[in-house]
């Protein structure tokens, strides 16, 4: 069975063109301003050992948050819509192509229709196993796609907790799971 998912980068654009819609200018820059400060946060975070990390979810949403406010006032829109923006209708169609793509490739192999996953990106965090966080070393955070907050943990667990993996040089046992994207409330 061939199976669609919804990559980071359309989880991180949906998100924040959903938001958008119906804000007015005002309303885009304080968002502007609150993913570019989002951003600077997680540069001055420890480096995640995946390229799915915090830097890069917040910088998609940042440059997705920047392009928008532009758009609304080169535009002068009142409020922004996604139909008046050709690169947001361009997002749906490549999105609604891998799609296409998908189905068409099961049926010609005989597969059925693909499963669409509603996979998410959770962010896993970890503490010492042992005694308080060590002063200066952050503990490990990894972003990880799942279906639940459950398999999160059990890929971080599985990957990170083997000989030589990240929890278990440092001792690190697994404290919470998030979710990252969507964001709790968003709709893809």
């Amino acid at each position: 069975m061939l199976i669609y998912e919804y990559l980071p980068h359309e989880l991180a654009r949906l998100g924040v063109i959903e938001k958008a819609t119906g804000l007015d200018y005002r309303q885009t820059a304080a968002r502007v301003r609150l993913a570019q400060e989002r951003a600077a946060r997680a540069r001055m975070s420890p480096p995640e050992p995946h390229h799915l990390s915090e830097l890069l979810i917040a910088e998609l949403r940042r440059l997705q948050w920047e392009r928008i406010a532009r758009l609304m006032e080169k535009e002068r829109m009142a409020a922004y819509l996604p139909s008046r923006d050709a690169r947001a209708v361009r997002y749906e169609q490549l999105r609604l192509q891998r799609l296409m793509t998908d189905v068409a490739e099961a049926e010609r192999s005989g597969d059925a229709a693909p499963e669409i996953r509603r996979h998410r990106v959770y962010r896993i965090n970890a503490r010492p196993a042992t005694g308080p966080t060590r002063s200066g070393m952050p503990a490990p955070t990894v972003h990880l796609m799942a279906a639940t907050p459950g398999e999160a943990a059990a890929k971080a667990q599985a990957v990170h907790a083997r000989d030589g993996g990240l929890y278990q040089r440092g001792g690190y046992h697994i404290a919470s799971v998030e979710q990252a994207l969507p964001e709790p409330g968003e709709l893809f």
